[in-house]
């Protein structure tokens, strides 16, 4: 009866602390990597690219946080970490750190919206193109980097396993797949829609960062 108290309480312990970083898949999908999904349910092949590029994305964010979960388990110390004056470790200070930094670039950047080249030739995107366009901005853009690095930073401080990132990647896909699921509720009214709503990101795009960079500090911070 004890071992099965104990199981379920472990279980709602560890389900308490999934549901604090599944709000980081907002931080996963906003900005670019949303405006890239925007215009590839614009495409010439969209439902096609699309899917690609949520495939890229899945696979690019499990890949991610499952490195940032094997280097944070590497210096993680379950039995310091239990004492009451272990102190921080060198990550929960790096973090605010290069979120500060990332916070003024983008302020200091603020008047430049104009979509970068690469993103503009999406409309004639391939499965393929689509597919490693998913997994290098999942895998490479700086706010998704810092919010992989929590995530897994987050599962291995608390001795949870990886396999735990999986809602999480599930959430980050379901978001990324927001332009995808418009076009096909909407049909031909998504014709319309979709391009303010790209357009809307675009000259925004600024504002859009440092609301997820604030966002990502809150939590870090509330870690």
């Amino acid at each position: 009866m004890s071992r099965l108290l104990t199981r379920h309480t472990r279980g709602l312990w560890s389900m308490a602390n999934l549901l604090a970083v599944l709000p980081l898949a907002f931080v996963m999908v906003a900005g670019p990597q949303f405006v890239s999904a925007v215009f590839l349910a614009a495409s010439r092949d969209p439902r096609r690219a699309s899917i690609a590029f949520l495939a890229g994305v899945a696979l690019g964010t499990a890949l991610s946080v499952g490195v940032f979960y094997l280097l944070a388990g590497l210096v993680h110390d379950p039995a310091r970490a239990a004492e009451p004056d272990s102190g921080n470790s060198l990550l929960d200070y790096l973090l605010p750190v290069l979120l500060v930094a990332m916070a003024v670039r983008v302020f200091l950047r603020r008047g430049s919206s104009t979509p970068p080249a690469w993103m503009t030739s999406l409309a004639e995107s391939t499965p393929r193109f689509a597919f490693r366009l998913g997994l290098l901005l999942f895998l490479f853009m700086p706010t998704d980097v810092l919010a992989a690095m929590t995530v897994g930073s987050y599962l291995a401080r608390h001795d949870l396993p990886w396999w735990q990132c999986a809602p999480f990647v599930a959430v980050t896909v379901l978001l990324a797949a927001i332009p995808l699921l418009i076009l096909v509720l909407m049909g031909k009214r998504a014709d319309v829609l979709l391009p303010r709503i790209r357009a809307w990101m675009t000259t925004n795009s600024w504002v859009v960062s440092e609301i997820v960079i604030i966002f990502l500090l809150v939590v870090t911070l509330a870690g």
